[in-house]
């Protein structure tokens, strides 16, 4: 076993671990991807609103500048704040007229509007801003001013505000992206936390489970409080812990037990051989055959009782059939014996059960073997039903069983002084068999309370008519 416990403790944490980077990683691969894309969609709006207000304030500005001027007199545009430059140029590429933050400077762009589309808005990078860039918006004086104020000759009005640090520079693109990562790594963290306290009940219950699996069937998982799936997944594990414990106390003290009751017989036949072959003109041959048979006998008795114990359990419901328990009882007694003490048969009712023949078969004949075993000279049978089961009495007249042994008598290879007396044979697993017969058939085999004698009890379910014939 020691060399078990290594690799299972070299692979528990890591295990662990593993469940809590799946998630962490998930979750904070899923916030990055979110908040990127939630980040890129605000990082457009910013960038979009600063555009917009600036362009429309730098149409405000060309509008009132062109509202201002007259037929020969072109005056410089007021100062204002929407707008730091301002040109008038005309279709040879010459400034007419300016503010005087652009006087003396070269047109600022030369993007000029299409005659039907007389507005442009655009970028420009002049090399006398010292390498920043402007915004810039640009006007087609429409014909009939353009007729008016210059004999026809077209000319543009151009506005231009230098490029704000939030649409020039990256640093609104830099902000977004470290909250983006600040807030996936705390969601990643957070995940792993949580994950981590969510995941410690769970490993410690894996660890006691694996201590259990390694042979320490006494181990019990911790179980913690509340009733949420973790707390449940602790109390199936110690429900199940509790019942693979007693298997294995039953199937130990089984194995003990039939390991015993067979050797009894094996030694005996062994004996039986030995002396024959070491005094053979001592030895009856007849007689010691006849002793070796019994004794064959004997030990194919306890294969036979100890093979029905353990494939009891091995028919499927879905083969039982309906019985007339009534019908069965009538032909159980009709096999006995007509020697021994009266067997006497009420039937109340005839209740139908779902079961295997053969198996309520043998459970019967134990029975009333048993009865005429212990009968000093009656045994009543009643069958009836009782409300969703039928009931099976079998009563005798004998000595009776104290109240404390009622239930180890159907323990295997239990054999009480009595029935070592009037049975030497025996053993000992008829009624083992019997009440786990009744048990894979949803029934109960108990031992009732009789002044008179001994009275075993058989509880069988009847099902409902539908089930008694499915289809």
């Amino acid at each position: 076993m020691a060399g078990l416990r290594s690799p299972l403790r070299r692979r528990r944490r890591p295990f662990v671990n593993s469940i809590r980077v799946r998630y962490t990683i998930v979750v904070g691969v899923l916030f990055t991807v979110i908040l990127s894309g939630v980040g890129a969609l605000i990082s457009f709006g910013i960038r979009n609103t600063v555009a917009s207000d600036l362009t429309e304030d730098m149409r405000l500005t060309i509008v009132d500048w062109v509202t201002e001027m007259r037929p020969g007199h072109i005056s410089p545009p007021k100062p204002t704040a929407r707008a730091k430059y301002l040109q008038l140029v005309d279709s040879k590429g010459r400034v007419v007229a300016s503010n005087a933050a652009a006087a003396g400077k070269p047109p600022l762009s030369t993007a000029r509007p299409s005659p039907g589309d007389r507005l442009l808005d655009g970028k420009a990078c002049p090399p006398w801003e010292s390498g920043r860039c402007l915004l810039i918006t640009v006007l087609r004086m429409d014909d009939g001013a353009a007729s008016t104020l210059f004999g026809g000759e077209p000319h543009f009005v151009y506005a231009g505000t230098t490029e704000p640090p939030a649409l020039a520079m990256r640093y609104l693109e830099a902000g977004i992206v470290a909250a983006v990562l600040f807030a996936s790594a705390t969601a990643a963290w957070s995940t792993w936390v949580v994950v981590g306290r969510t995941l410690q009940p769970v490993q410690a219950i894996s660890t006691k489970m694996r201590a259990a699996a390694e042979g320490d069937l006494h181990l019990r998982v911790p179980e913690p409080p509340g009733d949420d799936e973790i707390a449940e997944f602790a109390r199936t594990s110690n429900i199940y812990l509790d019942r693979l414990e007693k298997a294995v106390k039953a199937q130990r003290r089984f194995a003990s037990m039939a390991s015993h009751e067979l050797r009894s017989p094996v030694a005996a036949l062994r004996t039986q051989l030995e002396e024959a072959l070491l005094y053979p003109e001592d030895t009856d041959a007849r007689v010691a055959l006849q002793r070796t048979l019994r004794s064959t006998e004997r030990l194919e008795a306890i294969i036979d009782d100890l093979l029905a114990y353990t494939r009891i359990k091995g028919a499927l419901p879905a083969a039982y059939e309906p019985l007339d328990l009534a019908d069965l009882v009538e032909f159980e007694i009709a096999a006995l014996p007509r020697d021994g003490a009266e067997v006497l048969l009420r039937v109340v009712d005839r209740p139908i059960v779902l079961g295997s023949r053969v198996q309520l078969g043998r459970v019967l004949t134990n029975l009333l073997a048993n009865a005429r075993r212990h009968a000093r000279s009656r045994i009543d049978v009643t069958v009836e039903q009782d409300g969703g089961y039928a009931v099976v009495s079998v009563r005798d007249d004998g000595a009776g069983i104290a109240p404390e042994d009622r239930e180890r008598v159907f323990d295997a290879f239990v054999r009480l002084r009595e029935a070592q007396r009037l049975d030497p044979g025996g053993t000992g697993l008829g009624l083992a068999i019997s009440r786990e017969t009744c048990h894979a058939h949803g029934g109960s085999l108990i031992v009732a309370d009789d002044p008179d004698g001994t009275r075993f009890v058989l509880r069988l379910p009847v099902p409902a008519p539908a089930d008694e014939c499915p289809g």
